[in-house]
């Protein structure tokens, strides 16, 4: 599967930065986002990201998979058949993803929320 990138050993703060390192950068998350839904394609992803080039989401893809996050499935079909989905591993990020998804959703109305909390 390639090469697993260091994580780092527990020390102060370290938690948070190998759960960074696993789900850093623009697109990681928002894939593992979409594939808590569902199994994907990768058109599919590509359809619900298409802000993402497709050269990008191969790449994110990849290190998720070497990450052990996901897992992709080749079907022996012409043309092929490409699914991809979480692993268990990547399925203990789900509480993560969401209070992301959540906070995002509170970030997005945060007028509303700012407003709220001042009355």
């Amino acid at each position: 599967m390639g090469i697993k990138r260091h994580i780092y050993n527990c020390q102060a703060g370290c938690p948070v930065e190998s759960t960074l390192q696993i789900i850093s950068g623009k697109w990681k998350s928002v894939i593992i986002y979409h594939l808590l839904e569902s199994t994907q394609r990768f058109n599919g992803l590509q359809k619900q990201m298409p802000d993402c080039s497709r050269r990008m989401l191969s790449l994110q893809l990849h290190e998720l998979q070497a990450d052990g996050v996901i897992q992709k499935k080749v079907y022996p079909e012409v043309p092929p058949k490409t699914e991809y989905s979480l692993t268990s591993f990547g399925e203990t990020l789900k509480p993560v993803i969401l209070a992301m998804a959540s906070w995002g959703d509170m970030y997005n109305h945060r007028q509303e929320y700012v407003d709220d909390n001042v009355k």
